[in-house]
């Protein structure tokens, strides 16, 4: 009787998990506002792991963008210093930002990280698939979220 319980259990996981995910494989997200109010893994990011996210140059953060950083040499001056991330946005307001910058200024250059149709001018390794993956995305979230003056 317990093992079918379990297996019950473990069958129901794994469809609230599928329905959890669209086609494509992108977690499914809903825009409330100016933000995506829920993770789009379920779970908070890793702000240590975020920070490391942030400084690497293979997700161009910090080619654009300036803050609190001074170990990072050669920081961008093109978007907003993101000293005080945290104080100026909520989480979700951040999670929109870095899902969708578009739908803030239409001409921004900055990517939509974790979007994969209407993109123009994209590499070959990236077509078709997001930038940063969701646990990426939280990640970096919880990290700019530390960000207090």
């Amino acid at each position: 009787m317990a093992r079918s319980t379990i297996t019950i259990a473990v069958l129901f996981a794994s469809v609230v998990h599928v329905a959890n995910a669209r086609a494509d494989g992108l977690a499914r997200y809903e825009i409330t506002g100016d933000g995506i109010a829920t993770s789009l893994t379920g779970a908070p990011g890793d702000a240590v792991r975020g920070r490391t996210l942030a400084l690497a140059r293979t997700t161009t953060c910090i080619l654009c963008h300036s803050g609190p950083f001074p170990e990072a040499r050669f920081q961008g001056d093109l978007a907003p210093d993101l000293t005080g991330a945290g104080n100026r946005w909520t989480a979700s307001q951040l999670r929109l930002r870095l899902v969708d910058a578009s739908r803030f200024n239409p001409d921004t250059i900055m990517p939509s990280y974790y979007r994969n149709e209407g993109l123009v001018r994209v590499g070959r390794n990236f077509a078709e698939k997001p930038i940063l993956s969701a646990t990426e995305i939280e990640d970096i979230v919880a990290f700019l979220a530390t960000l207090r003056d």
